[in-house]
């Protein structure tokens, strides 16, 4: 009898093909917010923003098993600078295959951030132990070389938000298995002394020195933006790997606009004073009143 197969990282498979890639950010933990995405057989693959969220280790597992419903899917979970070792080995161990690792400013953090991914192995120079993780069926993969082939296989991406990491950034290109890289406009920003707002021009420049020294090494640069039609201007630059809106940027935005529409509407119902058969008001149809009121509602930029 076969064995039962191993998941396949379609990441690592469009990657591999020079094809594009397009994901999208989720804070939230519940996997039915994963399975939604899934379903919509748009996306390529959903990166668990675990640095911005709370979680537990079997908020992990599940996510793992959403992702692990659709074939065409993989999953990415984005870790920060303090437990990068242990973060890396459980969210893959969970199924969650790729790994964006934050706050890289030397060459050795990055070193470090691709041998918490790598196994353990001569040929691989890791530190990735053996586990029974879900990653290898639990027990049917256990240190075997499909299992050593699938952490090889794992995307490597790193936020280059730091200014010593814009400085030194073709030195740790240099890094073997580094496959991605992705700029943090509002960290860099900071570790200036800069405004984002304020500053903008400064810190598009610097993104735009990273998308062009990627490219130049033959590394994927990844645009995080809002929506679509922010895209082009990436597109205008050579990125083709994308990252489309946060949950909670999308959920905030649908509630400032449509409370506004809504509170406009309710505000015209008042002054009206119509009557409707019950004598309930009834609201005239939408006005330039209630388009204004959109306008003015501040969106989130994620």
């Amino acid at each position: 009898m076969d064995v039962y197969p191993m998941k396949k990282n379609r990441l690592r498979e469009l990657l591999d093909a020079g094809k594009p890639t397009l994901g999208t950010h989720l804070l939230s933990t519940w996997p039915t917010i994963t399975e939604l995405v899934g379903q919509t057989r748009q996306f390529d693959y959903i990166e668990f923003v675990a640095e911005y969220t709370p979680w537990t280790m079997h908020d992990l597992d599940n996510l793992g098993r959403a992702i692990e419903l659709f074939p065409d899917f993989s999953g990415m979970i984005k870790i920060e600078q303090d437990m990068r070792g242990h973060s890396a080995m459980r969210a893959i161990g969970s199924g969650i295959q790729n790994v964006l690792f934050a706050d890289v400013r030397t060459v050795e953090d990055a070193r470090q951030c691709v041998r918490s991914v790598r196994a353990e192995h001569p040929d691989h120079s890791g530190r990735h132990g053996v586990g029974l993780r879900r990653d290898a069926r639990t027990v049917l993969y256990v240190g075997a070389p499909d299992w050593v082939s699938a952490l090889a296989g794992s995307v490597i991406a790193l936020m280059i938000e730091k200014r010593q990491a814009v400085e030194d950034l073709d030195a740790i290109l240099d890094v073997p298995g580094i496959d991605m890289v992705q700029f943090g406009p509002a960290d860099y920003a900071m570790s200036m002394g800069l405004s984002r707002t304020e500053d903008a021009e400064q810190v598009l420049e610097a993104e735009r020195h990273m998308i062009a020294t990627a490219l130049r090494r033959g590394i994927a640069p990844r645009a995080e933006i809002a929506d679509a039609a922010g895209a082009e201007y990436y597109l205008n630059l050579g990125v083709r790997h994308f990252c489309v809106g946060h949950d909670v940027g999308i959920l905030h935005n649908w509630f400032s606009e449509q409370g506004a529409r809504m509170r406009s509407a309710l505000g015209e119902l008042g002054d009206s004073g119509a009557e409707g058969p019950r004598g309930d008001a009834v609201a005239e149809p939408i006005s330039p009143r209630v388009a204004q009121a959109e306008r003015e509602v501040p969106r989130a930029p994620y």
